[in-house]
């Protein structure tokens, strides 16, 4: 009850968006002797809250746009509470029909809101970067079986080499899952990517080309920074030519595809293998969760499936969801990700897409009066890129000033040798009032050239 009573209070009250503790603060609550006893509940719990609240960010607030995550929804956090009080383990449908049975209806959910192929598989996992192992997972059984070579009884030690196409600037997760699967930089085949960050297709043609044997190409819908989207018309025509897998990095960009205003932008994205999307970020699912959407059942579960003789299936069984997910033991993730959906419903999905797009828009136009501020992307999602003045130091300053003084969360980072400031709309309560109030205050420093973010001088980039 004392959980629930201050889970109440901590949505409801106003309080810091960053972290107000250093990591020495939080090393002296938390990391305490060994205890010897163990302590009341009640009393743990209320050490865990005044542990842990000053080193908390505010990411499920409307303000908050450092990064591309989205908060939790309510309705998801209670259907969290109860998956936690049931303790089911969904590793199989004998250790929890009602959790398997729900995965089932989220996977029916998930391809009808994103428009994907219906015989597809999907599995529920931590997030887009397990999303993207599992996936890659299916395409290099997938490529190497094409090829002649069963990795289940010849391993990897003497398959192919794989070359693997994807864009210079590639999310970060692609290149950890593909080192999770065993592939290094002898497989890596990077295409030069355009100003915003996407795969120039005539530099894909070539290399694809030049190359013979199995071979899997990973696109981007959503880019990190600019939310572009790779040209999948041109993609899908040149994997069926190779004979390549199509694996599609859709963290928060797939969802593009529930907006008919955006249809240009996914174009022939359902024709791809395998799809990578978050739940945790549009949905705003609490975390963990992420989708694994496969075309190719057979291919997802070759690469997944674990079998033992204590986990048979009896007759009439629904699917075993750990046939889709690199876990045995895990926690029912459906449970959560239902409730999410059926409270959102379709017209829920689209309008808060739709809104953050909306944001987006909102706020490059208004920052287009602006003669300091430069933007750096084509908005065409929720993604808005801006410099300050041509500076990295003024940028810098901008997003200090913003943190420090206006309830603002943001951050830099460096894009094409240069700091930039990114701007995420997708916490679930941000809107265009939000957003009216952000550009306000950025209108406002930036005009403050130099008594507020002063004299310009170049510095190292921020990481």
């Amino acid at each position: 009850m004392a959980a629930y009573d201050y889970a109440v209070d901590f949505r409801q009250r106003t309080r810091a968006l960053d972290a107000t503790a250093t990591a020495g603060d939080l090393r002296r609550t938390f990391c305490l002797p060994t205890p010897e006893r163990g302590l009341d509940g009640a009393a743990v719990i209320g050490e865990l809250i005044s542990a842990a609240e000053p080193g908390l960010v505010a990411t499920t607030n409307p303000n908050f746009f450092a990064w591309v995550m989205g908060g939790s929804d309510t309705t998801g956090v209670a259907a969290d509470w109860l998956t936690s009080i049931w303790g089911q383990n969904a590793g199989i449908f004998q250790t929890s029909p009602a959790a398997a049975i729900a995965e089932e209806a989220v996977s029916d959910w998930i391809l009808d809101l994103l428009d994907l192929p219906r015989n597809s598989s999907v599995g529920l996992v931590t997030g887009a970067t397990m999303a993207g192992f599992v996936g890659l997972a299916a395409a290099r059984g997938e490529v190497l079986a094409r090829a002649g070579h069963d990795i289940a009884q010849q391993g990897l030690q003497a398959a192919p080499l794989i070359h693997i196409f994807l864009g210079e600037d590639a999310h970060a997760t692609n290149f950890a899952a593909l080192r999770y699967l065993g592939f290094g930089e002898a497989n890596f085949i990077r295409i030069p990517s355009d100003d915003q960050g996407l795969m120039q297709t005539d530099r894909l043609y070539d290399a694809m080309a030049a190359r013979r044997g199995p071979k899997i190409v990973i696109a981007t819908a959503g880019h990190i920074n600019s939310g572009g989207f790779d040209d999948f018309v041109a993609l899908g025509q040149l994997c069926r030519a190779h004979d390549a897998w199509l694996h599609v990095d859709g963290a928060f960009g797939l969802w593009a595809r529930v907006l008919p205003e955006k249809a240009h932008l996914t174009k022939a994205l359902d024709q791809a293998d395998s799809w990578s999307v978050d739940g945790h970020k549009w949905l705003q699912i609490p975390y963990d969760s992420g989708f694994s959407i496969v075309r190719h059942e057979t291919a997802h579960r070759r690469a997944m499936d674990i079998t033992a003789d204590y986990l048979n299936r009896a007759p009439g069984d629904g699917r075993n969801p750990t046939e889709f997910n690199p876990e045995l033991s895990r926690r029912a993730r459906g449970f959560a990700a239902w409730a999410v959906i059926r409270s959102l419903g379709r017209e829920g999905v689209i309008e808060t897409v739709r809104r953050h797009c909306h944001c987006a828009a909102e706020l490059q136009n208004r920052l287009a009066a602006v003669p300091t501020v430069a933007i750096r992307n084509r908005v065409d999602l929720n993604q808005v890129v801006l410099r300050v003045d041509e500076c990295d130091h003024a940028t810098c300053m901008l997003a200090d000033r913003l943190n420090a003084e206006f309830s603002t969360f943001v951050r830099t980072t460096v894009w094409h040798g240069e700091t930039v400031l990114r701007i995420s709309a997708i916490e679930k309560d941000t809107d265009l009032t939000t957003i009216a109030h952000l550009a306000d205050n950025i209108q406002h420093l930036a005009g403050e050239r130099t008594s507020a973010l002063g004299q310009c001088r170049i510095a190292p980039p921020q990481r």
